[in-house]
C-alpha cells in the first residue's frame, strides 16, 4: 500500500488544521484571530484563497490571496536568487622555489585577475630533488606572495608541506 502523495507548498482552504488562525485580508491588513470557518468564508466572499502562510506560529497565520499568482512569484523570487548566485571556484597557481622575477610578475597578475572574479587561489609551490633541503626558501616565496596581495586577500589556509609541495589557499577580502 502506498502512502498519499505529499504536498509541496504551504497549505490551503480546507487543508487547513488549526482550529483558528491568524487572518491577513487581500489588502494586507491584520484582521485578527479568528476560527479557521470564518477565514474561509471571508477567502470565498473576494474569491480568492485562504493559505497559510506561517504554519509554525501560535496561532498559525493565513493570508486571503490567489494561489496561483503567489505559486508564480515565489518561483521568479527563487529563479531571480539563482542568477543573482556567484559560485566560488578554487584557482589553483603553480610555482618553483627558484622562480624568476618575470615569471612571478606573471603568475601575481593572473592571481590579481582571480581575486577580481571572486575566486579562491590555491598557491602550490612543488619542490625537485635537492630543493627539498631548503624549505626555508619556499616559506620565504609564499610569505612574499602574501605580502603582495595582503591588501585584496587573506589567508584562508596558512603555508604548509604536504610531501614534496607547499600549500596555501587565498581568499578575495
Amino acid at each position: 500500500m502506498q502512502a498519499p502523495p505529499v504536498k509541496d507548498g504551504p497549505r490551503m482552504n480546507q487543508e487547513i488544521r488549526a482550529p483558528r488562525v491568524l487572518l491577513i485580508d487581500q489588502h494586507g491588513e491584520k484582521q485578527g484571530v479568528m476560527p479557521t470557518s470564518a477565514a474561509l468564508e471571508a477567502a470565498e466572499e473576494a474569491g480568492l484563497d485562504l493559505v497559510e502562510i506561517v504554519a509554525t506560529a501560535d496561532p498559525p497565520v493565513a493570508k486571503i490571496l490567489d494561489y496561483g499568482k503567489f505559486r508564480f512569484q515565489e518561483q521568479k523570487k527563487k529563479a531571480e536568487a539563482r542568477k543573482r548566485q556567484k559560485v566560488v571556484e578554487l584557482k589553483e597557481i603553480k610555482l618553483r622555489p627558484n622562480i624568476d622575477q618575470h615569471d612571478y610578475d606573471v603568475k601575481a597578475r593572473a592571481m590579481t585577475r582571480f581575486f577580481e572574479e571572486g575566486d579562491k587561489v590555491k598557491v602550490t609551490l612543488r619542490f625537485r630533488g635537492r630543493e627539498m633541503a631548503h624549505p626555508e626558501l619556499g616559506m620565504k616565496l609564499l610569505n612574499k606572495v602574501q605580502a603582495d596581495f595582503d591588501e585584496v586577500a587573506k589567508v584562508e589556509y596558512a603555508p604548509r608541506m604536504e610531501g614534496r609541495q607547499m600549500i596555501m589557499i587565498l581568499a578575495p577580502r
